[in-house]
């Protein structure tokens, strides 16, 4: 009799009676192996399987090492579970040294090469085959479906020389999971028998393209035809109510699933229980809980988790408590709970009461360090798993990436390569999120290698982080080699090509590609309206939006924002009243990711309705704070900034460097000397934050402006940085104001080396030199400009009137109603006298008659946009003017007198601040 021997199985006595009992095969009892052989076989192949199963590969090979006989279910398993354990070339060693080899070891290598994403080795062992089956033929489809190579796998289909229901279905789902429904459906009507996967699959492919809609219609049409359905198909039609959010269809799928006894059923019932949840009515699913016939652990986390998810905390621990098993499960779902809520030492209690966690609850306790931004707790956790899965390596490679730990997380990525694991999609992008965060090119490019040579590259999420990674590293070849390389591509693609070529200034490769898009989501016009707002093309901006608006998509908060910014950049108040109306209409007044950014663009459209939108709001963020006090700055509202800034600290929310930025700036404009110094001072001593390049401008800034100019240029040298171009121009703007050439001209030499190119530095040295009548100075700078190809910004203004911009330059006579601007400016000129209004021609920068000085004054382009507003608006209403220089003395006396004789609030906007003109008043107070 020959015997057969399994590893670590004693010999017993050939008398001994032997029955097997299959089920103490995965315990550690010993097994009597003087049996017949073909039974020890039986035993042994169910062990190999067993030890497989558990991942105990190696322990199974050492099984199948002492058997003395073995058949091809032994081979063909031990292949099967070195493929499902990651270890390829172990499989296929063992495939060549198998003399045996039937149609299935082919084929187990074919699914085991695909399953692993090498489909290149699986069209080899596929072409190699002596023979071929339907199963055959089947696996290799389905390889190319599953890694996106729809294109093959069609080929293939349209090749078989026989289909059966599993060679349709494979080809649909892999159409249907790459977002080719249309393709699918028309294989779907092809098809003569359809089963009830088929229906399935159809019904899964449009949920998961979020054509919810035709889902429902599908199953519809399934029902209407008579078809039985069974448990897959409520839960995957239920997942398609979710998405339309209808409670109506969620009654009328439980009536269907009472007709035929299905409501009772645990599965279905659980995700009646799931959809109602999902749809915002957690109410319904209390009570639809309450009724259930029967329940079990998923049922039990399922209304634990909708209670958390809901911020109902208390509600999930008392329904945990009324579980009849605290099991894993729902431990696990308590412990969630907790942790999504920051109760993150909660949640390790529970996790250390779970005697036996399995995976899914020590990668929970993972990823609920993560989430609270524990990542060294985390790593712990991590590093103490008994058993570590893809996911666990997923969720912590994850973790590091969002926490901004992007080395970290490359690091661990290289470990699990190391290991022998093969990365899965989700660690694919996150490691190619954490390349783009630090711009790794480099290691950017080995991860994408490594796609290739594990058939993941053809994943649309893998893609799509492939695309965002050249993107940020701002490597444009490398974002269309993967974009047009991809067979599927989803609106997920498009818009992530479209938003990198926007980002990138690839402004018009990014309108190609959006106007080719098959469709177009929300996402898609963000992107588009977003790109042309940051690239200052603010009116494509709105044209597009108003497209948007009538293709009926509806703004989320990021488009929204994006217009509130151009109209900032504008300078149009109309137009971002308009938009805020619409913020209102949608709900979205409350966001405060919006309110943040209405504040930014009324304070920089000079409108004091900023206040109004900062009281409104029900909850602030730094953010918020810094946006009103930029705002105060940027109006000459210095004192209010003080308030504001105190009781920011008062409410306990912490300053950072901007908040101090904007504080500065609002103390320099405003003449708080003192204030200033103090602010300054309390930005290391009480925050410790170490002042920079702005912090140390606004200083010099606000020293200047008082007239202490050696303190200012004592302050640059005792800096602890290098001072920046910066810091020195704001030092010779306050040389300009205080006509101080001996300083000015040292400040000028350093800035001239800083910036070569620079005009405004030449400028202002020229301007204080024309101030005190230096005429040659001046010559000798316009020489030195000419000598060094340095051009001079010309300055011009401009108002917006009727959705149309009037530009007027100095002395500008182009403008059709040029003749009635001089004329009413010389009329207003007059009167502006009577009140007590003399030209000051200092600010004339040439050397002519004093006459001549007078007449190039009046016809200064902001005096030329305020006459044209006084012609084209209703008497009392008020003007806005935007200036790209600095306003110069003399428009500035004169718009003060203007806004008296007129009864008019006149707003200028310079390239520095606001100033608001009433009553023959200004809210810089005459200090700018």
């Amino acid at each position: 009799m020959v015997l057969l021997r399994c590893r670590n199985l004693p010999t017993y006595s050939l008398n001994h009676r032997f029955t097997p009992n299959f089920h103490s095969l995965s315990s550690s009892s010993s097994l009597p192996i003087h049996q017949h052989p073909q039974n020890h076989l039986v035993v042994c192949n169910s062990r190999i399987r067993e030890l497989l199963r558990n991942r105990r590969v190696e322990e199974a090979r050492n099984v199948f090492n002492e058997m003395t006989q073995r058949n091809s279910i032994t081979w063909n398993s031990m292949i099967t579970g070195y493929f499902r354990n990651g270890q390829v070339e172990e499989a296929k060693l063992l495939f060549h040294n198998f003399a045996g080899k039937n149609i299935r070891t082919w084929t187990t290598m074919i699914s085991g090469y695909a399953n692993n994403g090498r489909l290149d080795a699986a069209r080899q062992v596929f072409d190699l085959m002596p023979d071929r089956n339907v199963v055959s033929w089947n696996a290799m489809i389905n390889g190319y479906a599953k890694y996106g190579d729809l294109k093959s796998a069609r080929i293939l289909f349209d090749e078989m020389p026989e289909r059966d229901a599993e060679s349709w279905n494979t080809m649909i789902t892999g159409y249907g999971h790459g977002g080719l429904l249309e393709e699918a459906r028309e294989l779907f009507e092809q098809m003569q028998d359809k089963d009830i996967v088929s229906w399935m699959v159809m019904i899964s492919g449009y949920v998961r393209g979020n054509d919810h809609l035709e889902a429902w219609n599908m199953f519809s049409k399934m029902y209407n035809d008579g078809v039985k359905s069974d448990q897959s198909i409520f839960v995957v039609t239920l997942s398609a109510i979710t998405g339309l959010n209808c409670q109506m269809l969620i009654r009328i799928l439980r009536t269907v699933a009472i007709k035929t006894n299905f409501e009772g059923d645990v599965k279905v019932g659980t995700t009646i229980l799931n959809a109602y949840t999902k749809t915002g009515i957690l109410e319904l699913a209390l009570d639809f809980f309450k009724t259930m016939p029967q329940r079990n652990e998923f049922t039990w986390t399922t209304i634990i988790a909708s209670l958390s998810q809901s911020g109902r905390l208390d509600d999930a621990i008392a329904m945990y408590n009324q579980a009849p098993e605290k099991n894993v499960p729902s431990q696990t779902a308590l412990m969630t709970a907790f942790a999504r809520h920051g109760k993150i030492h909660e949640a390790r209690c529970i996790f250390d009461q779970i005697q036996n966690p399995n995976e899914i609850t020590w990668n929970a306790m993972v990823t609920g360090y993560a989430q609270n931004g524990m990542l060294e707790e985390a790593s712990m956790i991590f590093q103490r798993m008994p058993v570590r899965n893809i996911e666990s390596w997923a969720t912590m490679i994850s973790g590091l990436s969002q926490n901004g730990l992007s080395k970290e997380a490359l690091n661990l990525l290289a470990e699990l390569h190391r290991s022998g694991m093969v990365p899965n999609h989700s660690t694919f992008t996150s490691s190619l999120n954490a390349c783009g965060s630090i711009e790794s090119l480099e290691m950017g490019r080995q991860i994408h290698t490594l796609t290739v040579k594990t058939g993941c590259q053809f994943n649309t999420y893998v893609g799509n982080g492939l695309i965002l990674m050249y993107a940020k590293c701002r490597n444009m070849e490398g974002v269309h080699r993967v974009f047009n390389s991809m067979r599927v591509k989803d609106i997920v693609s498009w818009n992530t090509v479209i938003s990198a070529l926007s980002h990138n200034g690839k402004l018009v490769d990014a309108r190609t590609a959006f106007d080719k898009m098959p469709k177009r989501d929300v996402v898609s016009w963000t992107a588009m309206v977003s790109g042309y707002a940051q690239a200052k093309l603010g009116y494509l901006a709105f044209d597009l939006f108003l497209d948007m608006f009538a293709s009926g998509i509806n703004p989320d908060q990021s488009s929204l924002t994006a217009l509130l910014s151009t109209c900032a950049d504008l300078g149009v108040a109309k137009l971002g009243e308009q938009i805020h109306a619409l913020v209102f209409k949608l709900g979205l007044d409350f966001e405060i990711f919006v309110s943040n950014a209405l504040i930014y663009m009324y304070f920089k459209c000079g409108c004091k309705d900023g206040f109004r939108v900062f009281d409104e709001m029900p909850g602030r963020n730094v953010v918020s704070w810094n946006s009103i006090l930029d705002g105060c700055a940027e109006n000459g509202f210095g004192k209010k900034a003080v308030e504001l800034f105190e009781q920011m600290q008062s409410e306990g929310i912490r300053p950072d460097q901007t908040s101090f930025v904007s504080i500065l700036c609002a103390c320099s404009h405003a003449g708080f000397v003192d204030q200033g110094w103090a602010y300054f001072n309390s930005m290391n001593r009480d925050y410790g934050i170490m002042p920079l390049e702005p912090h140390y401008a606004c200083m010099v800034d606000l020293l200047g402006r008082a007239g202490h100019l050696y303190s200012a240029e004592d302050f640059i040298k005792n800096m602890h940085i290098v001072p920046d171009s910066i810091v020195w121009k704001a030092l010779l703007g306050a040389c300009r104001i205080h006509q101080n050439v001996e300083l000015g001209r040292r400040v000028a030499e350093r800035l001239f080396q800083l910036e070569p190119q620079n005009s405004g530095n030449y400028i202002l040295l020229s301007n204080i030199y024309a101030s005190l009548g230096m005429w040659k100075e001046v010559g000798e700078i316009r020489t030195l400009m000419r000598d060094r190809g340095v051009r001079k910004e010309p300055g011009f203004s401009w108002i917006q009137m009727k959705d149309k911009t009037n530009y007027f330059v100095n002395g500008d006579k182009t403008h059709k109603q040029a003749e009635e601007i001089y004329s009413i400016l010389n009329e207003f000129v007059e009167r502006l006298k009577e009140y007590g209004y003399v030209p000051d021609t200092h600010f004339v920068l040439h050397d002519i008659e004093e006459e001549q000085k007078e007449s190039a004054l009046l016809y200064h382009s902001e005096k030329l946009a305020i006459a044209y507003g006084i012609l084209n608006t209703p008497n009392g209403t008020s003007i806005q003017i935007m200036k790209n220089l600095r306003i110069c003395g003399d428009c500035h006396t004169f718009t003060k007198f203007m806004s008296k004789v007129t009864k008019r609030e006149i707003i200028i906007r310079d390239n520095k601040r606001f100033h608001h003109f009433r009553d023959g008043s200004c809210s810089c107070g005459d200090y700018w």
